[in-house]
């Protein structure tokens, strides 16, 4: 089984997600993906409880699962109640899922911070690597570092970012085109990211 693993905060899931998704299904030829939701020591905070965030998460996997992709939502990070690193998201995967390969999906605005990550070189042992680029980050991340082949690099060229569809949602501003209908109702119905 090829198990794909996708982190975030999720805050909230949105359209540039789901691509991602079905892009990562399909390109890498993914069996099930798992939707991790995160406890990042590098954030500031995050604008929706840990809770509104699990759900939504929910709400993008069953989208996913409308099309027919295995995917499900591990609250793992947030029930540790402390900093998570993604190593330790990583072995516990695959101590829970032992698959026959494991796809770790990272965005290239994450990977360019790869090498201040804890344990960040034990990564390329326990799993292979997505990046995908941005036509945003003008700047290439130096490769030479890195173990020939351990590292896959896909264009995915998606502006959407979950701080311009908070900002849009704080400003009462459509956002149709930005997210799914099921996460959108959902921010609707729980009055997140509002600023009166």
């Amino acid at each position: 089984m090829h198990l794909a693993l996708y982190g975030g905060s999720f805050d909230p899931p949105h359209n540039g997600h789901l691509a991602l998704c079905l892009f990562a299904t399909e390109l890498l030829r993914v069996d099930r993906l798992i939707i991790s939701v995160s406890n990042n020591p590098f954030k500031g905070g995050y604008l929706a409880p840990d809770v509104h965030r699990k759900r939504m998460a929910q709400l993008l996997a069953d989208e996913l699962g409308r099309v027919g992709i295995s995917a499900e939502v591990s609250g793992w990070e947030l029930e540790k109640r402390q900093p998570s690193f993604t190593v330790d998201l990583v072995r516990h995967v695959r101590s829970v899922y032992p698959p026959d390969s494991l796809t770790l999906l990272i965005g290239e605005d994450s990977f360019r911070e790869i090498t201040s990550w804890k344990s960040w070189q034990s990564l390329f042992s326990l799993c292979r690597v997505a990046v995908f680029r941005r036509s945003s980050c003008r700047d290439r991340v130096p490769t030479k570092v890195f173990a020939p082949d351990s590292i896959r690099f896909i264009d995915f060229d998606c502006p959407l970012s979950s701080t311009s569809v908070r900002l849009a949602l704080a400003a009462g501003l459509p956002v149709a085109g930005l997210l799914p209908s099921s996460i959108r109702q959902y921010i609707a119905e729980h009055n997140l990211y509002r600023t009166a």
